[in-house]
């Protein structure tokens, strides 16, 4: 078991666990949103997904905001996932990310979901 993130406190007042899938899942979006320059010890950490959002939407910021998604997935977790398809979809002040991947250590594919208010 892996500790969850965001951090919690359980029932029994210890570090709240999350499953492999789960933490592969939470791992992701800490990728996805978190900005570079935000964590000390690794500034180049993260995508910068957020700031795409208030960037003019087209067709060319779409393919560059999944290949930059991807790049940085392939980067951080490449030893855990291997990423087949990554959507990126914004709509007013909402920002939808869906990645599809396969965990190298069970070669079961999974589909994830995330979205964030900005």
């Amino acid at each position: 078991m892996e500790i969850q993130y965001p951090y919690t406190i359980d029932g029994r007042g210890r570090s709240a666990e999350a499953t492999e899938d789960e933490h592969i899942r939470q791992m992701i979006e800490q990728v996805l949103f978190t900005a570079p320059g935000e964590r000390v010890n690794r500034p180049e950490f993260g995508t910068g997904l957020l700031q795409l959002v208030f960037a003019p939407n087209s067709p060319e910021l779409g393919t560059a905001t999944e290949f930059m998604v991807r790049g940085a997935l392939q980067q951080w977790l490449g030893d855990v996932i291997e990423v087949s398809a990554v959507e990126v979809e914004t709509r007013e002040s909402t920002l939808r990310v869906l990645v599809r991947y396969r965990v190298r250590r069970t070669q079961q594919e999974q589909v994830a979901q995330f979205a964030r208010q900005v």
